[in-house]
């Protein structure tokens, strides 16, 4: 059994509901969802002027492959409502696959570990709750590690549901 662990997040609509609705179709479509962390806010990354995001982190147990994964969490996003117009855009869903297993993938469309999560506190945030010992395949770091020494600047708060 393998295991992913995914950060699913998106700023636009319903953005509870379209959460919850990845993480039934996840479990569906995907395999177990074994943990799952609590709601974080946050401000948009990378493009200024969106609504704050929603993220949350999910440790699913899978007997997909990484490819089948990336194919199946795309098609989740597309049932979802997702269109892709702009890197960074806003978006009513987003899945991405953070890590699978211990392994190391670098092809052109599916790159494991997710190549930026060092760097941003909405995937840390959210990972520290699920998984503080998980450690980085190519850092060798553990999840608490990263957190630590992450200069992201834009907070990921706890949702209480009140925005």
């Amino acid at each position: 059994m393998n295991k992913a662990i995914l950060l699913i997040g998106g700023n636009l609509g319903d953005r509870t509901g379209h959460l919850r609705e990845a993480v039934e179709q996840i479990d569906k479509q995907v395999g177990r969802v074994e943990k799952q962390s609590s709601l974080y806010e946050t401000a948009a990354w990378g493009v200024a002027g969106q609504p704050d995001y929603l993220n949350q982190a999910l440790l699913v147990a899978t007997e997909m492959d990484a490819r089948t994964l990336l194919h199946t969490v795309l098609a989740i996003e597309h049932t979802i409502g997702r269109i892709r117009r702009q890197k960074w855009g806003a978006r009513v869903i987003d899945i991405d696959i953070i890590f699978f297993n211990d392994a190391v993938i670098n092809e052109p469309d599916l790159k494991i570990p997710h190549p930026q999560m060092q760097f941003r506190q909405f995937v840390l945030v959210p990972l520290m709750e699920i998984l503080p010992d998980w450690e980085h395949p190519v850092l060798h770091q553990s999840v608490s590690t990263l957190l630590n020494n992450c200069t992201d600047q834009l907070p990921a708060s706890k949702y209480t549901g009140i925005s």
